[in-house]
C-alpha cells in the first residue's frame, strides 16, 4: 500500500492533517500522514541480541536497514492471534523507523482544532499520548512517536536528542524567547538547553492557540512586540493550533510579521521544508538538532 497515491499535501497553515488509522488489540491509533513513507506486509525480521524488549529487530527494506518496533510490546498488548498485522515504515527526525501494527484502515482529514490533550485517565498511555480525537464514534490515540523512540533508546543507553552546546555566553541574557511545544520531554530539554545557554527569560506554550492569543494580547494592548518577543520557536504538529498556522497567522499580521519564528519539527525534510517556506518561517531545524537550534537563535537575537 504506497501513500504516494493520496494527496498528503494539505495547503500549508490550514490547520489540518491527515492520519493513517490502524488497530493494536482493542484499541485505535492514528499517525500523521507526513510521517509515513509506506505501509507493508510483515516480511523477516532479523533479531538483534540484547535488544530493548519492544524491539522486534531488523528489515532490510530497499537496500536500508531498518530497525522494527513492536506497538503490541509497546503498549503492552497481546499479538497471539492477531490478524492482517502491518508494517509502517516512518521518516522522521531525520530517520527511519518501522512499527509492527495492527490492521490499517482508511485516511482521515481532521483539524487540530479537533483533538484533545491527553489525561491521565486514558488508560495509562497518556505519558506517550499527543492527543485523542473522537471520529466517527471512536476514540483514536495518537501516540507521541518521538517520546516512545527516545524511552526506548534511553533504556539502551542511547542518547537520542543532540543537547550539546558551546556553554554559557552572556550576551544571550535578556533575549525574550517564546518556546510553542505540546511534547513534555521536548520542552524541558528544549528549556533546560537555551537556559544553561544564557537565554534565561523564556515564555513557554503547549500549543499554537495559547501562544497566538498571547501575542494577540500584547498587541490589543498596544505593546511593541520587540520588547516582549526576541524570536519564537515552535513544534508544527499540536493540538487546537499547529506550527504552520501559527506562523501564517503571526506572519500575514502587520503588528507582528517582524517577529522571527523557527520552526522546531520532526517533520523538517527536503520534500516538506516548502510547507514552512509557504507560510513565512524565517528559519526551519528538524528535530533532534537542539545544538543546531541554539546556533541559529543566535545568528538572528545576538549576532
Amino acid at each position: 500500500m504506497s501513500l504516494q497515491q493520496y494527496d498528503i499535501l494539505l495547503d500549508s497553515g490550514t490547520n489540518e492533517l491527515k492520519i493513517v488509522k490502524f488497530e493494536v488489540g482493542v484499541n485505535t491509533f492514528g499517525i500523521n500522514v507526513m510521517k509515513v513513507r509506506e505501509i507493508i506486509q510483515p516480511v523477516d525480521v532479523t533479531s538483534v541480541p540484547q535488544s530493548h524488549k519492544d524491539v522486534e529487530g531488523m528489515i532490510k527494506l530497499r537496500g536500508e536497514i531498518l530497525p522494527v518496533i513492536s506497538l503490541y510490546s509497546f503498549f503492552g498488548v497481546d499479538a497471539e492471534g492477531a490478524k492482517d498485522d502491518k508494517y509502517i515504515v516512518t521518516e522522521f527526525n531525520k530517520r527511519k523507523i518501522v512499527f509492527h501494527v495492527g490492521s490499517v484502515s482508511q485516511i482521515h482529514r481532521v483539524s487540530w482544532e479537533a483533538i484533545e490533550k491527553p489525561t491521565s485517565l486514558n488508560q495509562g498511555m497518556e505519558r506517550h499520548l499527543t492527543g485523542i480525537i473522537k471520529l466517527e464514534d471512536t476514540m483514536i490515540f495518537l501516540p507521541d512517536y518521538e517520546k516512545i523512540i527516545y524511552d526506548i533508546e534511553s533504556a539502551s543507553g542511547v542518547e537520542t536528542y543532540h543537547v550539546h552546546q558551546e556553554g554559557f555566553d552572556e550576551r544571550r541574557a535578556g533575549k525574550k524567547l517564546i518556546i510553542v511545544e505540546d511534547s513534555p520531554l521536548l520542552m524541558r530539554l528544549l528549556t533546560d538547553e537555551l537556559t544553561e545557554a544564557g537565554y534565561s527569560e523564556i515564555v513557554t506554550f503547549e500549543n499554537g492557540k495559547e501562544a497566538y492569543d498571547y501575542v494577540v494580547e500584547l498587541t490589543d494592548n498596544g505593546e511593541n512586540l520587540s520588547d516582549h518577543i526576541d524570536m519564537i520557536i515552535s513544534d508544527i504538529e499540536m493540538p487546537k493550533m499547529d506550527g504552520h498556522r501559527l506562523t501564517k497567522l503571526l506572519k500575514d499580521n502587520p503588528q507582528s510579521s517582524d517577529v522571527p519564528i523557527m520552526i522546531f519539527s520532526s517533520l523538517i525534510t527536503d520534500d516538506l521544508r516548502h510547507r514552512g517556506e509557504v507560510v513565512g518561517a524565517d528559519e526551519q531545524i528538524s528535530k533532534p538538532e537542539i545544538s543546531e537550534l541554539i546556533k541559529k537563535v543566535d545568528t538572528y537575537v545576538i549576532e
